[in-house]
């Protein structure tokens, strides 16, 4: 299921870092201090992978999907 904006935006920062999935490997990484990075984990030659794509903009959601259908 995707991950709505107000799901997003509702994320809290806690004592540890957690992960909010979207799906096809996409996640927002929500950390101490309360910021908000989306990252992608992906297979290549047989080793899970994990990207960066960048911090969480309200206004850029959606972009962020398209990102990893891609």
């Amino acid at each position: 299921m995707p991950l709505s904006d107000a799901a997003c935006r509702a994320a809290k920062s806690a004592t540890k870092p957690y992960k909010i999935s979207d799906g096809g490997g996409l996640h927002l990484l929500v950390e101490k201090n309360g910021s908000r990075l989306w990252r992608q984990a992906y297979r290549f030659d047989g080793k899970q992978k994990l990207i960066a794509l960048g911090a969480y903009l309200p206004e850029a959601t959606s972009h962020q999907c398209f990102r990893r259908d891609d």
